[in-house]
């Protein structure tokens, strides 16, 4: 079976845990796009970590983990997060990948971060991680896949070509230094050799593992509403995130995948630039923010505070939607339990006419000219004020957290298979 575990939302939503749990009894998981600009979180066994390249199945003992085609390789970054884990397993990483996955070197980090101070207030929130610039490569057909470290004659030409067209960028556009070809070829045959013990055809691994009836996890990073396609133009990743992408970025036939579980806080969260129309600002926010997670709500790449707010359900139904959600993962559940009453965002308005609602018929979401003007509608739920971490059975939750989950139900027009009631393993309900 083939099941892709993707964000409803903004991303953050707390998939790293899902797909960790998930992945007990996967043979493969994946991760088919998107590159260290995002982290999942995961607290098992082992201690604390947020993986950024990493698919979060390493922690599973047999399970084989890929990084596929559709990802930005930061090969460096990679290789110490491989070393931090293989410590914290103390024993070997089982990881493979692509021969068809592109290198996001150091020159794509620099390009990001000259281009997010040049657009100074007019930034895109960029995690300054390059992946625009690797994907802007990539589409015009300049970047360097893996398999060229090992057996293209003519890298090095293709290297002084890129340094020249960057070196142009950066001294008359950044006014900065030019690139020098002989460092950026050292770069790239230096994580050669380290990343070459793993690199394989991963797409024929994938297809024989559908054949032999493999379980397999496609893992997604960030969520629907950063979809380069159908999310908040321009405020966006520069890849995919939905579903739908996966086989591509996989290399596995559409037609495999059998189940899609889109995940989704019991409440909002977002870091980056954007529309965020249930954003809450203050001591509201900042007691939301101080209670979510483990440690708080704050990235776990670049460390800064997530905007909070109440549930999205327009939103929501919306990611949900547009992933093609079999079901429904709800995450951060026990965190509401300080509330008396618990908003719910049903729709947009704005002058008092509706502009979108969750609920009965198909969502349409829409685009930012409009969010930038809309306003929430709230529908008051009342709160459950009990602690529920850790609750593992369904019958043990208090009433209202019951109706407040069979609310976001109907809401979103998907059932909710998992509900987590705290960051580790054994703090999640499968229904």
């Amino acid at each position: 079976m083939v099941r892709a575990i993707v964000g409803a939302n903004w991303g953050d939503e707390g998939k790293g845990k899902i797909t960790d749990m998930c992945a007990e009894n996967a043979d493969v998981v994946v991760r088919f796009q998107g590159g260290s600009n995002a982290g999942h979180t995961i607290i098992n066994e082992y201690g604390k970590f947020a993986l950024h390249q990493l698919p979060s199945g390493v922690f599973r003992k047999g399970a084989t983990n890929i990084i596929s085609n559709g990802t930005a390789l930061n090969a460096p970054y990679l290789i110490e997060e491989i070393k931090m884990v293989s410590e914290g397993l103390q024993a070997p990483v089982n990881l493979l990948i692509s021969d068809r996955a592109q290198l996001l070197l150091d020159f794509h980090i620099k390009r990001d971060v000259y281009e997010e101070e040049r657009l100074a207030d007019r930034k895109f929130g960029s995690t300054k991680s390059g992946i625009a610039p690797f994907y802007a490569d990539k589409f015009s057909k300049v970047g360097i896949q893996v398999w060229q470290i090992y057996g293209d004659d003519d890298l090095e030409e293709k290297v002084k070509g890129i340094c020249l067209k960057n070196s142009i960028l950066f001294e008359n556009l950044y006014k900065k230094p030019p690139l020098d070809p002989g460092q950026v070829m050292a770069e790239i045959r230096e994580v050669g050799e380290k990343i070459k013990p793993y690199v394989a055809d991963t797409s024929a691994c994938l297809r024989q593992a559908i054949k032999e009836g493999k379980s397999i996890l496609l893992e997604g990073q960030l969520g629907a509403l950063r979809d380069i396609e159908h999310g908040i133009y321009p405020f966006v990743t520069s890849s995919s995130t939905l579903a739908g992408y996966a086989a591509s970025g996989a290399g596995i036939p559409p037609s495999s995948i059998e189940e899609i579980l889109a995940v989704t806080k019991a409440y909002s969260t977002c870091v980056g630039e954007g529309p965020f129309v249930t954003e809450l600002f203050g001591d509201v926010a900042q007691e939301l923010r101080s209670r979510g997670g483990d440690a708080g709500e704050y990235g776990a790449t670049t460390g800064r505070p997530r905007r909070v707010g109440f549930f999205d359900a327009v939103a929501t139904k919306y990611g949900c939607e547009i992933q093609g959600a079999t079901s429904v993962a709800l995450t951060g559940l026990d965190v509401l339990g300080y509330l008396d009453e618990i908003p719910v965002c049903t729709a947009y308005k704005k002058d008092g006419k509706a502009l979108a609602q969750s609920g009965s018929g198909v969502a349409s979401f829409p685009n930012v000219s409009v969010l930038n003007h809309a306003e929430p509608s709230y529908q008051i739920l009342a709160g459950w004020k009990k602690d529920i971490r850790g609750v593992d059975k369904e019958s043990e939750l208090p009433d209202n957290a019951k109706r407040y989950v069979a609310f976001l139900e109907e809401q979103l027009g998907v059932g909710i298979s998992i509900i987590s009631t705290g960051p580790k393993r054994e703090e999640t309900i499968v229904r």
